[in-house]
Order: structure tokens, then C-alpha cells, then sequence
């Protein structure tokens, strides 16, 4: 729907200076903003001068549209002719486009033997504007006089003014930001620094780290063996017997040793691998064959009585490509902890093969204590143990599932845990059938 406002005929160049005036008046009664006014203003004039150069007569029609769910004020400039091609009309009405185009939401030529511009601009956000204050609009413009040319020149002077102010208001908030953003660049290239310096005092101290676990626990290993050995042979009666409470303080010597002896091979574990000095030897394992092996190992852990320690090699017969070591160390200590908090019931050890993903699932299941999913997060982390009934009867030096994780990593794989508290737990060791290749650096026997 569309309802004419104006029509303005354009025969020279006081009737552009007259359709100038009348487009700046229309806006405003429309409601739109000063910058708007000024910008069709601009557009209506430029456009006209252009269609009616070269003494060609033209008109221009102010339209109040409908549009899309808004209301759009619409201004066709139609020229009586074309002017000729390549003439300075012609020229002159392309730039005359070109401006309408920036100045408008948009701008259409329809050309022919008498071309017409149509150029469109939505109203702002407001009342529609009824019928009845259209006809009071028309009434208005009707009435308003029309100042001459001199006053117009005065109007686009103060006009000039107040677009140079707002521009160079605009330059020095563009120079403000500009300096905030070089404040904040340098400030960025500081931290950025500081950052890297930071950087390299952590890689230094975890360097000194894994060079003092590695020079400590070596240190460590000599005078541990020797006390178990000597713990052994007092316990075996090679320099005779011994009372009750001399056995038991033996014992507790030789168990404390030992207690001992595992974390210093925990942690020389941890400084080979965080130092990556031991690379991994990949070779042909037979599920079967490993499990076999870790039962032997693992027998004299068990309570027979009241818990059953059960293997499944799921059907796997082929063999897989891996560290026979590494896998056969990460689940020692599945099982081992397993067999720790499981008081009664089973402990279940399981090999499957994923076809579509080729993967291997080794799981050890128990029926123990479980752990709360708030701390299963702390499992992994060196140093660390959950609280629980059974920890002061087995005590562990927090270091077993986080180097299970670091060897899963090297063998290409990852360790994944579910647990219920009451119900048991299970966990995972996912890995590759065949090994990646480079290969990833792996450790090696610490006994060696």
C-alpha cells in the first residue's frame, strides 16, 4: 500500500535547490533523525540534478509504502528522457547513483526511453504513521514556505559544520582507542613474555625434578635390597631361631622394605617416562599367554576363600601388536588394587576385541568397596588416595593408577574407570591392535 505525500517538478536548478528543501522537510515530519534528514536530503538533490541536467524536465514523487511489516518513505525521480550516452548529464546522473546507493537502504535505476530512480529509506522505529496524520503532514507542506537559495546554501553550511564536528569528534575517540589498544598490545606482549618466562622455569624444574626422583631413587634401591635380603634371611633362620617378637619385628622391617621398594620404582617409573629417555619395544602378544602369566603372579595375592580371581580372554586367539611389559605392568596394579578393597565376592579380568574400531578392551571387575564419582577424578593424581574403610589395612603410595594412565598414553591407548561405592568398580585399559608407528617412547624394566 502506498500514499503519495509530494510531487515536486524539476525544470532547473532552483527547482533541485527546492526538492532539497522539501526532502529534509518531509523527513523531519516523518520522524526521522537530523543524520537522516541530511542523508536523504543529499541522495533526493543529487539524483535530481542529475536526471534534469541538460534541460531535460523531470519530477519527484515522495511515497509513504508499506513494506515488509514497516513503513518506508519512497522518492522516484522520473526524467521526461534519457540524457544522451556519454554526455555530461549521463555522467553526472552515475555519480548522482552512486551516492543515493550510500546514502539510502537502497537505489534502483529503471531504465528505458524515461528512466526512473527509485530510492528507499525505512522509518524508524515508532507509530505507524496514520492516514490521518498524513493528510496533516500533505497540509503542512502545503503551507510551509519555501526559503530561497541563499538560505539553503546557509542550511547545508551549518549542515557541513555539524557533519566536520561529529567527524572529528569521531577521529579523536578513534585516536583514544587507538592508544588504549597500544597500551593493551604492549601490555599483551609483557605478559606474553612473562608467560614464556614462567614457562621455562617450569620446564627447568621439572627437568631438576625427574633428574633428583631418578638420582634419589636410584640412591634408594641399593640399601632397600640389602634390607630385604637381610630381612629374608633372618626370617628363613640362617643365623638361628628367633622369638616371636624378633619375627614380628623382622617382618615388619622386611614389609616396610618392601612398601618402600615399590615407591622408588613407582617413582623411577614416573622420572623415565616425564624424562623420555626409554623407548618402547613392540612385539607379537598372545591374550592367552598374558593372562596366564599375570594368574601366576597375582596367586599369591588372592584369598581363596573368599574372593575368586577369574580370567576371560574373551576369544581372542590372534596376536596383537604392544609392549608385553608396559600391559602386563598396567594391569598388575588393576589387579592389585582390585584384590586390596575387594573383601568378598570376585575379581574378574577380561579381554574383548571392538571389530569396527579394531580395538582392544582389556577390564579388571570387582565387587569392592567402589568409589564415590565425586573422587574418581582424584584416582589419577600423584600422591593420591580416597579415604575409605580398607586404607589403613592396605596402604599404597598413591602413585600406581597415575603412571597406568602415562603408560596407557605411550602405548597408544587410555585408561577409563566406572565404579558404584557398595557395588564395585571397573577399570579399563583401551589400546590399539596394532601399535602406533613411530612408536611412542615407553618404559622399560625397572628391575633392570
Amino acid at each position: 500500500m502506498s500514499q503519495r505525500i509530494l510531487t515536486v517538478a524539476l525544470e532547473s536548478d532552483k527547482d533541485v535547490v527546492l526538492v532539497r528543501q522539501r526532502a529534509r522537510q518531509v523527513s523531519s515530519l516523518l520522524g526521522f533523525a537530523k543524520q537522516d534528514q541530511v542523508r536523504i536530503a543529499t541522495a533526493v538533490s543529487e539524483v535530481a540534478r542529475g536526471a534534469c541536467h541538460d534541460g531535460i524536465s523531470a519530477r519527484a514523487v515522495f511515497v509513504l509504502s508499506d513494506l515488509h511489516d514497516r513503513q518506508q518513505l519512497e522518492v522516484a525521480v522520473s526524467a521526461v528522457r534519457a540524457a544522451a550516452p556519454h554526455s555530461e548529464g549521463a555522467a553526472l546522473l552515475d555519480a548522482a547513483l552512486v551516492t543515493a546507493h550510500r546514502l539510502m537502504e537502497d537505489c534502483a535505476l529503471e531504465g528505458g526511453a524515461a528512466p526512473v530512480i527509485r530510492m528507499h529509506k525505512s522509518l524508524p522505529p515508532q507509530q505507524p504513521v496514520s492516514a490521518a496524520r498524513l493528510a496533516q503532514i500533505t497540509t503542512e507542506l502545503a503551507t510551509t514556505p519555501i526559503g530561497n537559495s541563499f538560505e539553503e546554501v546557509q542550511q547545508q553550511n551549518r549542515e557541513l559544520v555539524e557533519t566536520l564536528a561529529e567527524l572529528r569528534e569521531r577521529q579523536e575517540d578513534l585516536l583514544s582507542l587507538t592508544r588504549e589498544l597500544e597500551d593493551t598490545n604492549r601490555g599483551i606482549v609483557a605478559l606474553y613474555a612473562e608467560i614464556e618466562d614462567k614457562a621455562e622455569h617450569l620446564r627447568r624444574a621439572d627437568e631438576m625434578k625427574s633428574r633428583f626422583l631418578s638420582n634419589t631413587s636410584h640412591e634408594l634401591r641399593t640399601p632397600l635390597s640389602s634390607i630385604r635380603a637381610l630381612s629374608k634371611l633372618l626370617l628363613d633362620r640362617m643365623d638361628g631361631e628367633l622369638t616371636p617378637e624378633q619375627e614380628h619385628q623382622v617382618w615388619l622391617i622386611e614389609r616396610t622394605a618392601t612398601e618402600m621398594s615399590e615407591l622408588v620404582n613407582d617413582l623411577l617409573d614416573l622420572a623415565k617416562i616425564e624424562a623420555g629417555r626409554v623407548e618402547a619395544q613392540p612385539a607379537p602378544v598372545v591374550v592367552e599367554n598374558l593372562f596366564r602369566a599375570l594368574k601366576g603372579m597375582m596367586r599369591p595375592l588372592v584369598d581363596a576363600e573368599r574372593v575368586d580371581l577369574v580370567f576371560d580372554n574373551g576369544g581372542i586367539e590372534e596376536a596383537f601388536d604392544s609392549d608385553e611389559g608396559m600391559l602386563s605392568q598396567i594391569l598388575r596394579n588393576f589387579v592389585s588394587n582390585a584384590l586390596k578393597f575387594t573383601e568378598d565376592g570376585s575379581v574378574r579380568v577380561s579381554a574383548a576385541h571392538d571389530v569396527e574400531t579394531d580395538l582392544l578392551t582389556f577390564a579388571v571387575t570387582d565387587t569392592g568397596i567402589g568409589i564415590d564419582a565425586d573422587h574418581l577424578h582424584l584416582i589419577f593424581e600423584e600422591f593420591t588416595q580416597v579415604e575409605n574403610p580398607l586404607q589403613s589395612r592396605s596402604k599404597g603410595t598413591g602413585l600406581g593408577l597415575p603412571l597406568c594412565r602415562r603408560l596407557a598414553e605411550l602405548l597408544g591407548g587410555r585408561v577409563d574407570v566406572n565404579s558404584r561405592p557398595g557395588v564395585g568398580s571397573t577399570f579399563m585399559l583401551t589400546l590399539p591392535r596394532q601399535f602406533p608407528h613411530p612408536a611412542p617412547a615407553s618404559i622399560r624394566d625397572t628391575e633392570s
